[in-house]
């Protein structure tokens, strides 16, 4: 069952509405792929996962997923805290994918934050939670994914 859309496009992807290519990615044979980052070069490989028929030796492609969310709520709760001279340096995130099947997909994915190296106000953990919960990952993740995050406030 197909149920996304796919869109004809020139040869020439470099430029896509106005985007540049972030991202060359490469297929290595037995199910790994390698995703370079084209501005800064830097790289990371990903390989099937052990249920599906790959090693399971390193990130698969729904692992990236989950670690894609987690980095990006880190990351504005980071620009949250320098904007309001917050500390989180420290924080930590702990996220756990659970998949479906019937089509395999992940059904959900859990964020628990904890390790806030100091206590916060509740006006502080507002402008974190607000941070996380509205970081682009997030906000583009398909609707039927659920998204349980959670904050463990020292």
């Amino acid at each position: 069952m197909f149920l996304g859309t796919f869109e004809a496009r020139s040869k020439d992807t470099t430029e896509i509405q106005g985007s540049m290519t972030t991202i060359s990615s490469r297929y290595l044979g037995q199910l790994r792929t390698e995703q370079t980052h084209l501005a800064s070069g830097s790289t990371f490989k990903t390989d099937a996962p052990t249920d599906n028929h790959g090693k399971g030796e390193l990130f698969s492609p729904t692992d990236t997923v989950c670690a894609a969310l987690s980095a990006c709520m880190i990351t504005l709760m980071g620009i949250a805290a320098n904007t309001h001279k917050i500390e989180i340096t420290g924080l930590q995130a702990e996220v756990t994918k659970i998949m479906a099947s019937d089509p395999r997909r992940i059904a959900e994915i859990v964020v628990r934050f904890y390790d806030f190296p100091v206590k916060l106000s509740e006006k502080e953990q507002i402008i974190l939670e607000r941070a996380a919960r509205t970081c682009p990952v997030a906000l583009s993740l398909h609707s039927e994914l659920v998204q349980t995050i959670s904050f463990e406030w020292p």
